[in-house]
């Protein structure tokens, strides 16, 4: 993987990326109608945010530089550099990484506005204080389950994306969706772009969007993978 060998991604994050690849293929590797209706929904919320910011870790610069910094422009949202197995090089790596793919800032790598989100051990802990630190909306593609509780005890609103349903990550997230990251993104840049130019009413998507139900279909669909595939009776 190109993003490993260029100091991008940790082994860990490949790890990661691996497990929920397996529930892709219970999902038949496909966008399914309930993913489509909470990635509506994400689009709306990031749009009627007044401070929304997109959490950028190793692996979404390396598998979506390009689609991230789309969604940043088309949705107002800044991004920031946040990682669970973080280092100043890399740091500073993904977001050389992201300016060479057309974003104009860059949060999460100047020390003198770095804050810490209470309850948090890991390097997570760190966020910008123009960032994160003031969200209302914090986009979280493949998160870890401790910071977004911990985010949510601040207040702010989290959209995640976690292709396992019954999840820390996804069960605390006001909006999950359920699907790959590589198909995820380009889809929310293209539902934020129509919801802009037409006069949806931004809050009442949010409001009509059912989370828990979301992921219960969701689940459903991934125990019918489960079973056609022969590993249950």
């Amino acid at each position: 993987m190109k993003g490993f060998d260029v100091g991008l991604v940790v082994p860990e994050g490949l790890a990661a990326h691996g497990r929920g690849e397996a529930f892709d293929y219970l999902l038949g590797e496909r966008t399914t109608k309930q993913a489509e209706k909470a990635i509506k929904a994400a689009a709306a919320m990031l749009l009627s945010a007044k401070s929304p910011v997109i959490s950028v870790n190793g692996n979404v610069a390396a598998l979506l530089p390009d689609e991230i910094v789309e969604l940043s422009k088309v949705t107002g949202a800044k991004l920031e550099v946040n990682l669970f197995h973080g280092s100043r090089a890399r740091e500073m790596k993904i977001a050389g990484w992201l300016r060479k793919h057309s974003a104009e800032e860059v949060l999460g790598v100047d020390a003198k506005f770095f804050k810490k989100i209470p309850e948090i051990q890991s390097n997570r802990r760190k966020v910008d204080g123009r960032g994160i630190a003031v969200a209302d909306v914090v986009f979280v593609p493949l998160e870890d389950g401790d910071r977004t509780g911990a985010l949510k005890k601040l207040g702010k609103k989290v959209i995640a994306v976690d292709l396992n349903p019954t999840s820390r990550t996804a069960l605390a997230a006001d909006i999950t969706i359920v699907d790959n990251i590589t198909r995820t993104v380009p889809r929310l840049v293209e539902a934020a772009r129509k919801l802009s130019l037409g006069r949806e009413d931004f809050h009442k998507i949010v409001k009509g969007f059912d989370n828990k139900a979301n992921l219960g279909e969701s689940l459903k669909l991934v125990l019918k993978g489960y079973k056609k595939l022969g590993l249950a009776r």
